[in-house]
């Protein structure tokens, strides 16, 4: 991946941040992460699924050995190598066995993303699908001390989702697209 394909990457993931998870406050947490510069954002840049996990472990050893105020939480980007939803979604079940192999349950919890995400059971025009669509498939590393402590301090935490598939039917879901296509 060239320099400015990279930079590209970064800079529409960034956007989506902003525009989707902050702007349209998806996750109540996450402003104050931004804000700090606590947030790692990594991007691999192959497309070959040995070189993913090997980089899935790096970023899951590195959150583990880094404090809380260095990296509060960490995005790994996947542009390329796990477009296809079903093999990103059994790259994620993969990615859950080897959290648990490292004994990290309870520990790390992984929130996934990807273009192409859709609930099981739900019709797929749904604009629900859109809390967990992103321009490219992702990987949220989250720390289950940070959260819960962050929870506790949130009025009726239960209801996030509720609220959130709320806002976005409140837009239309070919909007939510055209602002997912156009980011950056």
């Amino acid at each position: 991946m060239s320099p400015s394909a990279y930079s590209k990457v970064e800079q529409r993931t960034r956007a989506w941040l902003d525009s989707f998870v902050v702007g349209l406050n998806l996750c109540p947490f996450a402003r104050p992460v931004i804000t700090a510069d606590s947030l790692r954002l990594t991007v691999c840049e192959s497309a070959q699924l040995e070189t993913i996990a090997a980089m899935y472990l790096q970023e899951l050893a590195l959150i583990c050995d880094s404090p809380e105020s260095e990296i509060a939480t960490s995005l790994l980007v996947l542009p390329t190598g796990l477009e296809d939803f079903e093999t990103y979604l059994n790259f994620i079940d993969n990615a859950n066995h080897l959290l648990e192999d490292q004994g990290l349950t309870g520990t790390i919890q992984l929130a996934s993303f990807h273009p192409q995400y859709q609930f099981d059971g739900e019709s797929p025009e749904a604009s629900s699908h859109f809390t967990n669509r992103s321009p490219y498939p992702m990987i949220h590393f989250l720390r289950e001390d940070m959260m819960e402590r962050l929870l506790q301090e949130f009025p009726n935490p239960q209801k996030i989702p509720q609220r959130n598939i709320e806002t976005l039917q409140a837009i239309t879901t070919e909007e939510l697209q055209r602002r997912l296509d156009n980011l950056l």
